[in-house]
């Protein structure tokens, strides 16, 4: 299984905490970590801080050589289309071909009212965007972007969501789908409606390669207060319990893993060198 990670706390509460995600990322490359992903939030809300993902993944990509970079997930209502397009395209050929825009329909009301995007209908919406993205990335149209993508059908595309539109979605517009937080029960059911849509849609669903977000704590961490969910091999997890959970997962599907980790900014080094120590391959 790829195993990727974040370049910073999950949730962040000040800006201190958001630095040293390049020297982060560097690191991640160098521990042999496949991916680095950012999220995407424009406003501070109750999860924290964040960069814009575009720009801190355009900064990974030229403080890095191999890693590839994802955007996990951009919230796609949110964007000009058409500039979004163009932005990945660049982002696309600058870094070697190494990006993968993972978008979703996004949760937070109040961020779509500072940007003066409706919030219903935005599931129709993100449908639109797609289309006329594929279109600009494959040279279709009136229009010509200003750079077109490294590779012709444009960087791969992972669709976020768990509900039927989300997995229509995924199987219409995407290279993969980007679960969170998924256990192998949960994953289990992911596939059973990707193959009962995959009739509708014709799409093969064995094409659609299955990914997700994961909450890691490393034994020996504490995660702050008001850490989500579960946590990879459980509240008090062993280097063998997270393998297993891990191995699981694989079992059900899942093919790339990106880690979250809810500990403190300065624990994020120790953590991420505790993590390619114990579970990248060959570890």
């Amino acid at each position: 299984m790829k195993l990727g990670v974040a370049p910073h706390r999950l949730w962040p509460r000040s800006v201190a905490d958001l630095d040293g995600v390049l020297e982060a990322a560097r690191t991640a490359e160098r521990l042999g970590f496949d991916h680095v992903i950012a999220g995407s939030h424009v406003l501070a809300t109750e999860v924290g801080l964040s960069h814009d993902p575009l720009v801190l993944l355009s900064a990974v990509a030229g403080a890095t050589s191999r890693i590839r970079i994802a955007t996990s997930v951009l919230i796609l209502p949110l964007h000009n289309p058409v500039l979004l397009a163009h932005q990945a395209a660049t982002l696309d050929r600058l870094s070697g071909g190494r990006f993968s825009l993972g978008v979703g329909t996004g949760w937070d009301a109040g961020e779509f009212a500072a940007v003066g995007v409706p919030f219903p209908g935005r599931g129709r919406l993100v449908d639109e965007q797609l289309v006329v993205i594929g279109e600009l990335w494959r040279g279709e149209g009136a229009v010509r972007l200003g750079v077109p993508p490294l590779r012709p059908s444009g960087p791969p595309v992972w669709v976020g969501g768990q509900g039927d539109a989300a997995l229509r979605r995924a199987l219409r517009f995407g290279d993969a789908w980007h679960g969170s937080g998924v256990d192998p029960a949960g994953l289990a059911a992911v596939r059973g409606r990707l193959a009962d849509l995959g009739e509708e849609t014709g799409r093969d669903p064995a094409t659609l390669e299955l990914t997700a977000g994961a909450f890691l704590v490393p034994p020996g961490h504490t995660p702050p207060a008001g850490a989500p969910g579960t946590p990879l091999g459980g509240p008090a997890a062993s280097a063998e319990s997270i393998r297993h959970a891990l191995g699981e997962l694989g079992e059900a599907g899942l093919s790339s893993c990106s880690l979250w980790f809810p500990v403190a900014a300065e624990a994020l080094p120790d953590a991420l060198a505790w993590t390619a120590e114990e579970l990248l391959p060959g570890a």
